[in-house]
């Protein structure tokens, strides 16, 4: 049994929530265990990765947030350096699945997030899972 960090940037309550929903079910189903964490942003997410990998008591992550586009190049900074920085996690080694949802709006948010729905949530763990598997298959 596995143990899944999921790191969540908390913004849109019930956005996040469906997401968790979805990585929890998807890591579960699988029989493992996951625990979820907060950080203040999703530029804060793969440092908090990081420094939970360094401590050996996870096996694999799941990153969780919302980044919906606004009048600002602000957007732009923001998916594009929390998915630079978790690329960088998983080119080292460590199992990332990334579910922040970078998107124009709610509603492209809310099919997303929808475990019912496009249950991108559920598709991270599921990516963190498999790069799991291939890490300790060629470790």
């Amino acid at each position: 049994m596995a143990k899944f960090l999921i790191v969540e940037a908390r913004f849109y309550d019930h956005l996040n929530d469906m997401l968790i929903e979805g990585a929890k079910a998807a890591i579960k189903a699988a029989g493992h265990k996951a625990e979820v964490i907060t950080v203040p942003g999703a530029l804060e997410i793969p440092g908090a990765i990081a420094l939970a990998d360094e401590s050996g008591d996870y096996d694999g992550f799941v990153a969780i947030g919302v980044v919906i586009r606004g009048e600002t190049y602000h957007f732009e900074i923001v998916a594009g350096e929390s998915a630079r920085g978790i690329m960088a996690l998983t080119m080292d080694g460590v199992a990332i699945g990334n579910g922040i949802l970078t998107v124009e709006n709610e509603a492209q948010a809310l099919v997303r997030a929808d475990p019912a729905q496009k249950d991108k949530g559920g598709e991270a763990a599921k990516a963190a899972m498999a790069l799991l598997a291939l890490r300790e298959r060629w470790s």
